[in-house]
């Protein structure tokens, strides 16, 4: 006879760094059923860049993800000037491919020392993450700035690579392939990960197409699919480069996805930096986009991207709505969590790389009509006021 258990993982739990929560029905330590918890660390991005100029919604999309801050820009930068019908100029496409593709390596290296430490693999972790160093080198070398790297604008991008910074950053890949390939080999010869990611999360193709995952999740079930191959953008289709599936559709297929994947990053990078044209990098605009709609689609570290953008012709958005490659992977998640164990869940959970406060949203539902709605600023402002003071009394 089955006996369940509920068991809640977050939204404050050692394996889960966002808050966020997973609820458990467990039958003794094998996970029978899991249901999704959001709302925790909504931060009202999409509202807040209504209320702000086109220019200014740069700033806010990039602060969606720490770590993808780069395509965020790039998407909403790409939406953007579809309602401006322009193209930005060819050096600046290319500019845009190499300082997404550091973007993803340095998420990627990121992942796979996380995945170390998920696994209490702790010298794996401090190791890649040395590395990773090198990758920010490089950022802050072209942008001066590290992690969040404030590249794009509408039009085209801030900052150019000068011929004395290519020789540095072709040093920096070098290193960076050869430290790569040296924990690809971990990742296919040590024991202790492929005993606790071969054969655990395992989401097969068919479910993966049906729940409509994306990224290395949806790559690690063996789907060709990639937005830089499907629907290419800023010159994506002028780069030679490989997509990356494995056919195991467990963990250990998702590390090795993203792997291949930083390994192929360095050869795009290297490929721009032989391709790239000469002249501008930016085009001038007028400061308020003609009145229309439009939606880009990039492809982040954790997979497919989406922004869409209103205009009515003034000076702020209409409105701007992004879907997010974790929010499109939760109900994978859920499928891949049945049927293992307890000890299994901070491994599979971190096998999407989770970015919960990218996914969160809100809204007002009555439980009773059924009436949904979203408060306006002034609304939302009125109602923290009347809160924070009945909290004092």
């Amino acid at each position: 006879m089955m006996s369940i258990y509920r068991i809640p993982v977050g939204p404050q739990h050692p394996a889960i760094k966002e808050g966020f929560q997973w609820n458990f029905k467990l039958d003794g330590e094998v996970i029978v059923d899991v249901t999704p918890r959001l709302g925790f660390v909504h931060r009202g991005i999409e509202k807040g860049m209504e209320l702000r100029s086109w220019v200014q919604g740069i700033y806010l999309a990039e602060r969606i993800c720490g770590i993808c801050n780069t395509p965020h820009t790039t998407c909403y930068c790409l939406a953007v000037e579809q309602l401006y019908d322009v193209e930005v100029p060819k050096r600046a496409q290319y500019l845009r491919i190499i300082i997404n593709e550091l973007n993803r390596i340095h998420s990627h290296l990121l992942w796979i020392g996380v995945l170390g430490m998920e696994i209490g693999f702790m010298t794996y972790f401090m190791y890649v993450w040395r590395d990773r160093e090198r990758v920010m080198d490089i950022v802050e070398l072209i942008t001066g700035n590290r992690v969040t790297m404030s590249m794009n604008m509408i039009g085209g991008v801030v900052y150019d690579i000068t011929p004395p910074m290519e020789g540095i950053i072709r040093r920096g890949l070098d290193y960076l392939e050869e430290r790569t390939k040296y924990y690809k080999e971990v990742l296919l010869n040590e024991p202790t990960i492929r005993a606790r990611t071969e054969n655990v999360g395992v989401l097969s193709k068919s479910d993966a197409i049906d729940l409509c995952a994306v990224g290395p999740t949806l790559r690690g079930s063996d789907v060709k699919s990639d937005a830089r191959f499907d629907e290419p953008y800023s010159s994506y289709d002028e780069i030679s480069f490989n997509l990356v599936t494995y056919p195991y559709c467990d963990v250990y297929a998702r590390a090795l996805v993203r792997a291949d994947e930083t390994l192929e990053s360095i050869q795009i990078i290297r490929e721009c930096l032989d391709k790239m044209p000469s002249g501008p990098i930016k085009v001038r605009l007028k400061r308020t986009p003609p009145p229309g709609e439009a939606v880009a689609r990039v492809e982040a570290p954790r997979g497919e991207l989406l922004h869409y953008v209103k205009s009515d012709g003034k000076e702020k958005p209409y409105r701007v709505k992004m879907r997010t490659p974790t929010l499109a992977n939760i109900p994978a998640t859920c499928e891949m969590l049945k049927g293992y164990y307890i000890a299994d869940i901070p491994a599979i959970i971190a096998s999407i790389d989770p970015c919960y406060c990218c996914t969160e949203r809100m809204l007002f539902i009555d439980i009773n009509s059924g009436k949904s709605w979203v408060w306006t600023d002034s609304e939302l402002r009125r109602y923290s006021l009347k809160y924070y003071r009945e909290r004092r009394k």
